[in-house]
């Protein structure tokens, strides 16, 4: 078994977001997103995975499909297959977003 230390992943350009792959395997994917200022990532979908972003620090301002949420830390949403997530940094703060889906993105 292996341990890793999310925090070793968490990173910030001034430039762009930062996403750091934190596990790929052959059932489960997942990212650390890094967002500092009013960055963001997205419109992203598949239509063959499944997917759960958490909210590890700051807030973010998240779209999945229509519905809109802003997300504070430790809040959850699901991304079913097919639907495109959208997220932003929604405050002055940094924010850090993990990612899971599964299977595994297909691009």
């Amino acid at each position: 078994m292996k341990t890793l230390d999310i925090r070793d992943l968490v990173h910030f350009s001034d430039d762009e977001p930062r996403r750091r792959t934190l596990i790929e395997g052959e059932r489960l994917w997942s990212e650390i997103v890094c967002l500092e200022g009013a960055q963001g990532v997205g419109p992203i979908r598949d239509d063959g995975a499944d997917g759960i972003v958490v909210v590890l620090a700051g807030e973010v301002a998240t779209q999945v499909g229509k519905g809109r949420a802003r997300m504070k830390q430790w809040e959850t949403v699901e991304v079913p297959a097919g639907l495109e997530l959208t997220m932003r940094n929604a405050s002055d703060e940094p924010a850090v977003v993990l990612l899971v889906v599964a299977p595994p993105p297909s691009d």
